[in-house]
């Protein structure tokens, strides 16, 4: 196109009026045609001129930017954009004349939170920068593939690990603690206070490594999952019912809210109550100066999603993508196996579990249980039907 437009300008001066017409109706089609591809793409592009003032901006890029529509094309492009980490990373590149190749960030609009990576490169023409290249590429379900691909293969190599080791270090911590008892008795009452307190201490021990094996006997093991027809909210209203003392005790309120209409699904109670226990005490943890915690169930027709909210310290972005993996965690005594069986028992049964959090401001855990098709005609929408999002996303309020 380039050096077509070179020919007919040297031509111009020799054109009568009706080449000069024809011509431009080429460059407005081809101009047309340009602007339609730009604005099919699915990835965002902004081009902006030697001054970092926008010369082009496609749908995608207005999409995914949280821009300022009404100042776009009139000031550098920093300064339009309503993201204060977005906005300094973008001054610092351009200003700088960098090369950037994929930065992510994490944004929230509206109930939906999503990450963008952020591609800048210079537009050089005759060995001389004329402006900048942003190339925007929205990478949410990248990064949820990413994670769901790492949680896998975390539970394929544990499972592949001998569980015959745990059974191995359970024998002879029963025989410890059995031996502690024999001692107990061997003194008598003439124990002096400080050989009984180490021997509680003891005792403390190995309770604690007998609850480690367990966990990991639980996480190996194949899960005999044996799915009934029962209610969902009345398994989360037991789960309610049974902590409410322990958070009172934390300082913790206690919320409910359910979804209208039939919650009959197959799950197994035994597995599902386990999953949500842990769920719950994570949550009890991450208030330790109390707070608020939600349980809700919703509705969407397509699956049924059970909420857990709290209003405690929060998960940082960089690890929110790890929490379920096996072994790690944030706790001092955690064994960082109680979200792995959570999320292990959630895929058991054919769901997905999934976390949104901020630090400071408290994390919403979403298991979303699949509505077999029999069963979605049954079901009543009621007015929290698709409220999952406004759930997670109503900023956690406190």
């Amino acid at each position: 196109m380039r050096k077509f437009l070179e020919r007919a300008m040297e031509k111009v001066s020799r054109m009568n009026d009706e080449s000069i017409r024809g011509l431009l109706r080429v460059l407005a089609e081809e101009n047309d045609r340009l602007e339609t591809v730009l604005d099919s793409m699915l990835d965002g592009i902004v081009v902006c001129g030697e001054h970092h003032i926008p010369l082009l901006v496609n749908k995608a890029a207005e999409r995914l930017l949280p821009l300022s529509p009404s100042e776009v094309f009139d000031r550098p492009l920093w300064e339009t954009l309503r993201e204060d980490e977005l906005a300094h990373f973008l001054r610092d590149a351009l200003i700088n004349e960098e090369t950037v190749l994929d930065r992510e960030f994490s944004l929230d609009k509206g109930s939906r939170s999503f990450i963008l990576a952020l591609s800048v490169t210079p537009l050089v023409r005759d060995r001389r920068i004329h402006g900048t290249l942003i190339h925007i590429e929205e990478t949410t379900d990248k990064r949820k593939r990413e994670a769901r691909l790492r949680r896998a293969e975390s539970l394929a190599s544990l499972t592949t690990l001998a569980a015959g080791v745990a059974h191995e270090i359970k024998n002879p911590l029963g025989s410890i603690s059995i031996h502690v008892q024999l001692i107990r008795k061997a003194l008598g009452s003439s124990g002096t206070e400080p050989v009984v307190r180490y021997l509680d201490i003891v005792n403390e021990e190995i309770d604690r490594l007998n609850r480690i094996v367990v966990d990991f006997l639980f996480a190996v093991r194949p899960m005999d999952i044996a799915p009934i027809n029962d209610d969902i909210n009345g398994l989360i209203r037991e789960m309610a019912e049974f902590m409410r003392v322990e958070a009172q005790e934390a300082g913790v309120e206690l919320r409910e809210r359910y979804a209208e209409g039939t919650t009959l699904l197959p799950f197994d109670k035994r597995y599902l109550k386990q999953a949500l226990l842990n769920l719950v005490k994570n949550a009890l943890a991450a208030m330790p100066d109390g707070g608020i915690m939600q349980l809700a169930t919703e509705n969407t027709g397509e699956e049924l999603r059970i909420v857990v909210q709290d209003n405690g310290v929060g998960i940082a972005d960089d690890k929110q993508g790890k929490i379920f993996e096996p072994y790690y965690t944030t706790k001092e005594n955690g064994t960082g196996l109680g979200l792995t069986l959570a999320y292990k028992i959630v895929k058991e049964h054919g769901g997905e579990m999934s976390v949104r959090s901020k630090l400071g401001q408290g994390s919403v855990f979403v298991i979303s249980l699949p509505i077999p098709q029999k069963e979605q005609r049954m079901i009543t929408e009621g007015p929290c039907a698709t409220a999952t999002d406004d759930l997670a996303c109503e900023e956690l309020k406190s």
